[in-house]
């Protein structure tokens, strides 16, 4: 059998080191070492750290503080890492997660740009592989307001009816942490020649004004309007997606206004300016439905008839949300990304549930991947 390479993730709780986790979870060949911050509370534990790692993913790292404190723990960080490996005869490929700030003339900037050059050296000494991966502007769901991005600052406001302010209508090149995740990933699978390699990957530039345009055209449409947006372009539909996290859990279930008259009852379900899959199913008393996560479909639940229990859970996380909906309000939740969930019939009778998503069901594309709530 196929020995399992060993990837090393630190800053394994952040933004990009959690999307990390999240993306290798579907790749059978990779088991993923997480390293948080208790790893760097002392020499030991960042060796037994290292020791087991084929290659490290460093996304360890602070970028809000003072200046020289921020300059002082990033090259520390750096400094702690190459003295563990040396402890232990260490030799993984490390990637670091640098910034285009290492461009500039910022004590944020210079830290990053010397804590590559610490690594790079350490990889010149040893014969082993050093990839520099010179990252924009990283967004995705859950990261922090007013630390990881602007992208999450905006979101954060706008969930909460807040009116953003734009104080210097900069120039953004944004790129999601997923896709930070995948090229790491191939950087290591590639091997190659060079012990030490530059990567800078693009990203889709816009202006700061441009992107909060967006967002509260996402939040008009989808909040006040009820409608989904129009996301076959891939970029709006990871800002929706991140826009969503800031909404949840507290934005959900949603209310739908129901039309009644003698004739009967009618609400509407989903309005949205793209394509999409909807169908309705049943479900039997006591029955469990889901157990899955998605990376990026947009997906509703809206029970018809019946009384259901929905359950989602973070990955990586423990709890779990517990939302009782029923056929008697008529309620919609929309899963969030990266969230695993299931819906459980707790009626005495037949559950009727309607089910939509964003895109029609791709069987060699599923974006659907088991995963137990509970």
């Amino acid at each position: 059998m196929k020995s399992k390479l060993k990837i090393g993730i630190t800053g394994a709780h952040g933004l990009i080191g959690w999307h990390t986790r999240c993306a290798y979870l579907q790749e059978e060949e990779v088991d993923v070492i997480p390293a948080g911050r208790v790893e760097f509370e002392s020499a030991q534990s960042l060796q037994a750290f290292v020791a087991q790692c084929d290659a490290i993913v460093h996304l360890a790292g602070m970028n809000r503080g003072e200046d020289e404190e921020v300059y002082a723990a990033n090259l520390k960080l750096a400094n702690d890492l190459v003295e563990a490996c040396r402890a232990v005869n260490a030799q993984p490929h490390i990637l670091f997660a640098n910034s285009t700030h290492s461009f500039g003339d910022s004590r944020y900037g210079a830290s990053k740009r010397d804590a590559a050059g610490t690594l790079a050296s350490w990889a010149e000494s040893e014969g082993t592989r050093f990839t520099n991966l010179i990252l924009p502007h990283v967004f995705g769901e859950h990261g922090r307001p007013f630390y990881n991005s602007v992208v999450h600052t905006f979101c954060s406001q706008i969930a909460q009816d807040e009116k953003p302010e734009i104080h210097v209508d900069g120039d953004l090149e944004l790129l999601h942490a997923s896709d930070v995740a995948a090229l790491a990933l191939q950087c290591i699978r590639n091997g190659g020649d060079e012990v030490v390699q530059t990567v800078q990957p693009a990203g889709v530039k816009m202006k700061t004004s441009d992107l909060l345009n967006k967002l509260q055209g996402f939040h008009h449409s989808y909040r006040s309007q009820r409608i989904v947006p129009d996301l076959r372009d891939r970029l709006d539909l990871r800002l929706f997606n991140t826009y969503r996290a800031a909404l949840y859990p507290q934005g959900f279930p949603v209310d739908i206004q129901l039309h009644t008259d003698d004739r009967g009852w009618l609400f509407e379900a989903v309005r949205e300016d793209n394509g999409g899959q909807t169908f309705v199913s049943t479900t039997r008393p006591g029955i469990t439905r889901g157990h899955h996560y998605h990376y990026h479909k947009v997906e509703r639940f809206l029970v018809v008839s019946g009384e259901a229990v929905i359950r989602i859970r973070r990955l990586y996380d423990d709890k779990v949300e517990e939302f009782r909906v029923s056929g008697e309000r008529h309620q919609f939740i929309d899963m969030p990304t990266l969230h695993t969930h299931e819906i459980t019939n707790v009626g005495e009778s037949d559950l009727l549930t309607m089910f939509w998503s964003h895109e029609v069901f791709n069987p060699e594309a599923p974006d659907t991947v088991w995963e137990k709530v509970q």
